[in-house]
Order: structure tokens, then sequence, then C-alpha cells
């Protein structure tokens, strides 16, 4: 298979499963870690490599590199593998996705990215998705009882705690601190504004076909999903947070679709361990404040125009990075992500040709109303 961002979590939990199970590794590709990028095709003898910044391809130990956002997609054209895992962060991720299906290949995703601002020029029946939320989503709706409403859950963030008056203060060090999963730092943030739950909303929205999607802060983070059935019936699924999982089920289940006998087999054993329901902490559900997390506001005209995905994520990806960067204040990027859904609001797209022309002009926008304001 084909790992694109193996040196990030996921990427790396992800080589790790190859070589449990013994999966050959075609091809890699990463940002600019190169350090770590070198002890993976040490390791893995990756028949192909792809290194985003262009500046440390001279570094990178192999011989055949290639390199930036056209270097990947002519990486992906040379695999013959049929799986790829696309792990890349942000926007960047679109472009492979679309590429990865063009090509026939099957697409593992964990680039939320993809579907938030693609979802319409994506076969969403065909992905994989890698995510604990949409993983347990899937697992419960095997239930042949049809489904009435979708819920996803979210553990509040690093300021889950802290009260709304202090967010005006907070630092990107302190917006870092995750109380319960591991994460890059983009995620991180966005997990902090809830922009995170609103994408996988939206995903939900693409994966399975339904607009009546919710989500809930659960702050243990053991429950991953939930479905409420029409019979009445509502079923949760519990485990532990741990990646791997989500990940071992796109890819084995996937890789051995046509063998059952097989594919059970690679799951009769642990993949991660199970929880011990008696040491569970209390479990509650509570709403989601859209006060403290007023980005979740957006999620009912969302689901009632897809389009603006595009346009919540270009103006969040500015704001995030310019908050790591400390050049604005943590309550900016959800100020500037709403202000953009009023600027661009009626934006409608028909093409993938339009949609990268509009991110750029959100950007550009959004650059320039963070820097007014600070």
């Amino acid at each position: 298979m084909v790992v694109l961002g193996s040196t990030g979590s996921i990427g790396k939990t992800s080589l790790n499963l190859a070589h449990k199970f013994n999966i050959g590794i075609e091809a890699i590709s990463c940002n600019s870690n190169y350090e770590l990028l070198n002890e993976q095709i040490l390791k893995f003898n990756p028949k192909f490599v792809c290194i985003n910044d262009e500046n440390l391809a001279k570094f990178v130990k192999h011989k055949q590199v290639f390199t930036g956002e056209q270097g990947i997609l002519d990486m992906l054209e040379a695999c013959k593998s049929k799986l790829v895992i696309n792990s890349l962060v942000g926007f960047a991720g679109l472009a492979p996705s679309v590429k990865i299906q063009n090509l026939g290949k099957k697409l593992a995703l964990a680039n939320k990215e993809s579907l938030v601002v693609g979802g319409k020029f994506l076969n969403a029946k065909e992905i994989n998705p890698i995510d604990s939320e949409h993983f347990g989503l899937k697992f419960l709706l095997e239930n042949k009882t049809p489904a009435g409403s979708l819920i996803i859950t979210a553990s509040g963030g690093a300021f889950y705690k802290t009260p709304i008056k202090a967010l005006k203060n907070v630092t990107a060090k302190d917006a870092l601190k995750h109380p319960n999963w591991d994460m890059g730092a983009k995620i991180t943030i966005d997990s902090a504004t809830m922009a995170n739950k609103l994408f996988e909303v939206l995903e939900a929205f693409w994966l399975f076909g339904t607009d009546r999607i919710d989500a809930l802060i659960e702050p243990t983070s053991m429950i991953h999903a939930l479905v409420a059935f029409k019979d009445g019936s509502t079923t949760a699924h519990l485990s532990r947070t741990d990646m791997s999982l989500a990940i071992a089920h796109a890819v084995l289940g996937d890789l051995n679709a046509s063998n059952a006998d097989q594919k059970n087999k690679k799951f009769s054993q642990n993949i991660t361990a199970n929880l011990d329901l008696l040491a569970l902490k209390n479990i509650k559900f509570h709403k989601i404040n859209l006060n403290k997390y007023p980005i979740f506001s957006l999620k009912d005209e969302l689901l009632a125009n897809p389009d603006l995905g595009v346009i919540v994520n270009a103006a969040n990806e500015i704001g995030v990075f310019k908050f790591l960067k400390n050049e604005c204040e943590f309550l900016e990027i959800s100020r500037v992500v709403l202000k953009s859904v009023k600027e661009f609001g009626n934006t409608k797209i028909t093409s993938l040709n339009e949609l990268f022309e509009i991110d750029k002009e959100v950007r550009i926008w959004a650059s320039k109303e963070i820097k007014e304001r600070v």
C-alpha cells in the first residue's frame, strides 16, 4: 500500500500496522520531516518517496524522490498499489484524494478536509474512513435496522473546562494540550474550537448519505459514535483512544475484502486492548455550548449547503496557522470563519477548478481580515 503523510501520527501508526501484518509499502510521503522519512525508508524499503519541501529533497536517502504537490500526484500514478492511505493535513489532501479515486485505487481517508471541501467530487461510498467517529458509525450501521439519526462525540478539547472569558488570553501552547488524544498541531487546535467536530459532521454527511447528524460532548472520549435507530434502540461504539483500530479496519478489511475467512483471522487478534468496563469513568453527555464553540453553530448551514465547506476550511486553516505562529488570538479563529461564511455564503461550486479558485480567494481575504484586526 501507499502512505501519504507517513511521518505524522496516522502515518506512523499505519506503518506500524503494516509491519505487524506484513503489508508491503510501495511509497511514502511527508511534508518536511526528512530525518524520520529516512528512518522509514531504511525500515520499509519503499519503491517511491515524496517530500513536499523541494529544498529538503537533497537530504532524502532514496534514488526515486518526488517533490511538491505535483510530485505526490506523479508518484501516485507510478504506483501499482491498489490501497492508499491519505493522512495529509489540510486542503493539500484534496487533489491526491481525487487522483487516487480517478486512478481506480481504494482511498483510506484520514484527511477530513478532502470531504469537507470536495465531497461532491469524490465517491464517498468507495472511501474507507479513518476516523474513530466514522469508523464507529460504519461499524454500528452494519446493523440492518433502519437508522434514524447519527451522533458523534467530542471531548471538548483543551479548553472544555476553561471559562469563556478566559479564552481571550489562551496561547497556542495551551491549546495543544489535548486531554485525551495525541494528534498533530492543526487537528488539536481544531478540537479546541470544535471545528474538527463540524468537519466530521460534514464528513458523515458524505460518507453515510444523511443530514440527520449531530454531535455531543463526551469528555472521556471512550464513546466515539452512536446510532439512534428507528425502532427506538440506540447503540454506541466504545474503544480506547487509539487510532490503530480505525486504521486497521480501513486497511486490513479492504486488503482481504475478497476473503472473509482471512479477514476474520486478521481481526481475531487484538489490534488494541479491550476496554476494562469496570474501570470506566462516569460517562456523561453534554450539549455543545455555542457561546463557547461558535464555529459549531454553522452545522445546519453546512449540511444544507455543503459547498460552504471549502469556505469554512480555508478561513479556518488561515486562522489556525496564524494562531500557531502567535499572529492572532485564539478567538480570532472562530470569528474569521463565521465572517467568511457571511462574506462568501452565496457561493455555488460546480467544478474542481472553481473549488480551487474559491479556496485561494477565501485565504487571501481571511489573511487580510486577520491582519487588519491585529
